[in-house]
């Protein structure tokens, strides 16, 4: 650390108690108060010229380089300096700055010096001492990191006597010349320098800074130009790392606990209403400093800024910045990153991902028409048939690459959101409307495979026991995407509405008849699909003559209608399904679907005893599929025949022929 020492008198001054003086043959007739600190000084001092002669002559040190005394003076002998910058050290310094005393100046006491001697107006005389100061902070202690770190760091205390004399902003820029220079030396002098491998060794010091400095600095090193986007980056995580807590639950606590301490005049409410609102300026910040390079931060950063800015309160720019850029690289997320937390009465802020959600499609259509050969630039010229066709193709093999990757990151994200869901399914507050957009909001292609979709909606069943609520949820699923082990579990589900578990049933009887002829054992595999439909069918037979209240007649017809559906259908034999009986039900199954779909009101079903996991004996057996289905409401079995009957009498009817 640089040092700079001015005057070369010995020290003669003395403390007794609150009252400071010097050692003088003159008695002092100068009171000065500072921060209730009495310095007995003199306005004017002898200098002997001769020793023999007793000759002497007076001057004035303190009236003639402080302009500021001098001007008090001139009414009274006892002056008051009441908010002097640095406080009675900084006054005792420039005292013996103009007794001629030796003082010493380095980085830890330049600024208040400064701003004291700005103060007292020393910046007039030839020998003054606010030109020395700068004269040395701009020769020495800017040139070297340490140095410059340390005077900015101390400007912090006197910001606005600092910003009105433009030291700030010299130590700003010299911080960022520094930090920006190419092969710099300033790197290995860096106190406390050993970051991590991808940040630059300037990241740490600079995180020490208050909020302000520090943007002020990033601004600077952006504006230079030199410094890649994802340096920047990794500087904010080490700073957000250094300020904002790790667990965003303690924000909730403390935006709680200032609201409620507001009301009390207690000095820790306002303490923790200031916290809150410096993590708010700091969250603000850091958003308006992100580069604009698309993977310069992690999506995981991202959205951890939107979870402490959402629980702060933040600024809806703030929001909107993050939300746009976390929808860009949504694919690189974890389900905990969704999990923001709601100041409301649900568990997870749900409409935040909904908006992020939003603006991905939004760009994932402008995308689609930018890729599109259609949207290619044409000259202003004619051009030939051959040019025109090169460009066509050029533009198609582009646009298919780029679906290609596109539609990678979207199975990546169908699989974020699902888990997303299976989290906030779990929330007995969360609307039921909230979670089928955020089911709706992914395309069917990003989705594959239903498996985790079904598992959000069996969670949200089990705590949502709304029976009104069952049909509309259910109608996100693809019984087409379930996979085999998805469907064992829900055919047995009696949450489910019945409509749900034929499809699942059907679906699983077409899979199986198309693999029967290529796999070994897949006739086994039929059977017991047949086998399980062929329950169900005895299943609705059963409940419907026993819940039946007359027509016998009509309900005996229906039974025989339903057997000779199993019968005509599925094949002769009671374990098993000819294979050409499975492939004309699988032709069948979207006809039933559209049958089932005309009234909501007759597959919503009571509930039992609800089955999460699936049976150890659901493997031995698949005919045990279909156990405690839902049954078939009371006074409506009529209908529920006649939708089945049609696809009999025409399954006949095509034997026949």
């Amino acid at each position: 650390m640089k040092l700079m020492k001015l005057g070369a008198r010995p020290d003669t001054f003395f403390t007794s108690g609150p009252v400071r003086s010097v050692y003088t043959e003159v008695a002092t007739d100068l009171d000065v108060l500072v921060d209730h600190c009495l310095f007995r000084l003199h306005k004017f001092v002898y200098i002997f010229r001769s020793a023999a002669r007793r000759r002497r002559s007076r001057q004035f040190p303190l009236l003639s380089k402080c302009q500021l005394l001098q001007t008090l003076c001139a009414e009274s002998d006892a002056v008051e300096l009441a908010g002097f910058p640095g406080g009675a050290e900084a006054f005792e310094a420039c005292a013996k700055f103009c007794y001629g005393i030796a003082i010493t100046v380095g980085a830890h006491n330049l600024v208040p010096l400064r701003c004291a001697a700005a103060r007292l107006g020393m910046t007039e005389a030839a020998d003054n001492l606010a030109g020395k100061l700068d004269a040395f902070m701009a020769s020495c202690l800017l040139r070297r990191w340490r140095d410059a770190l340390a005077v900015l760091r101390s400007t912090a205390r006197h910001a606005a006597s600092c910003d009105e004399l433009g030291v700030t902003s010299r130590c700003v820029e010299a911080v960022a010349i520094l930090a920006t220079a190419a092969g710099t030396t300033n790197a290995s002098s860096a106190a406390g320098c050993s970051t991590s491998s991808s940040s630059p060794w300037w990241a740490r010091d600079v995180s020490e800074l208050g909020v302000d400095l520090f943007f002020r600095v990033m601004v600077a090193i952006k504006a230079a130009g030199t410094v890649k986007g994802r340096a920047i980056g990794d500087t904010l995580k080490v700073y957000a790392r250094r300020w904002l807590p790790r667990n965003v639950g303690y924000l909730v606590d403390v935006e709680q606990t200032g609201r409620s301490s507001s009301s009390s005049s207690g000095i820790a409410g306002e303490e923790v209403v200031v916290a809150a609102a410096s993590h708010r300026i700091l969250v603000e910040k850091m958003v308006s400093l992100l580069p604009s390079e698309r993977n310069a931060v992690s999506c995981s950063f991202l959205l951890k800024l939107l979870k402490a800015g959402n629980v702060l309160r933040a600024s809806p720019a703030t929001k909107t910045e993050l939300t746009r850029r976390a929808a860009r690289q949504l694919e690189d997320a974890s389900v905990s990153d969704l999990l923001i937390p709601s100041p409301c009465e649900t568990l997870y802020d749900v409409d935040a991902v909904m908006a992020i959600l939003e603006e991905l499609a939004l760009r994932q259509a402008a995308a689609a028409a930018e890729a599109s050969p259609a949207h290619a630039r044409r000259g202003g010229h004619r051009r030939s048939r051959s040019a025109e066709s090169s460009e066509f193709e050029g533009a198609a093999r582009r646009s298919t690459s780029a679906a290609a990757a596109s539609h990678g990151e979207m199975v990546r994200i169908g699989r974020l959101v699902d888990g997303f869901l299976m989290e906030v399914a779990k929330d007995p507050n969360l609307p039921l409307d909230k979670l089928t957009a955020i089911a709706e909001a992914v395309p069917d292609c990003a989705r594959p495979v239903h498996d985790d979709l079904y598992r959000a909606v069996d969670t949200y069943l089990r705590v949502q026991m709304d029976k009104g609520s069952r049909k509309k949820l259910c109608r996100v699923l693809n019984c087409r995407k379930l996979s085999e082990t998805a469907s064992m579990h829900a055919a047995q589900n009696e949450l489910l509405p019945l409509r749900v578990v034929v499809q699942v049933l059907f679906f699983e009887n077409a899979r199986a008849a198309a693999v029967s002829g290529h796999l070994p054992g897949a006739s086994n595999r039929v059977a017991g699909v047949a086998g399980g439909v062929k329950a169900l069918l005895a299943k609705a037979a059963a409940t419907t003559s026993r819940e039946a209240n007359g027509g016998e007649e009509a309900i005996n017809k229906g039974e025989q209608r339903l057997r000779g559906l199993a019968a005509g259908e599925l094949g002769d034999g009671d374990d098993g399904w000819s294979v050409e009986g499975l492939k004309r039900a699988a032709s069948r199954v979207s006809t039933l679907r559209m049958k089932l779909e005309e009234d909501d009101d007759e597959d919503d079903v009571d509930a039992g005893a609800f089955v999460h996991r699936a049976r150890p004996g659901l493997v031995r057996s698949a005919s045990s599929r279909v156990r405690k289905l839902c049954a078939i409401p009371a006074g409506k079995p009529k209908r529920m025949l006649s939708r089945l009957w049609p696809s009999s009498r025409s399954a006949a009817e095509s034997d026949r022929h």
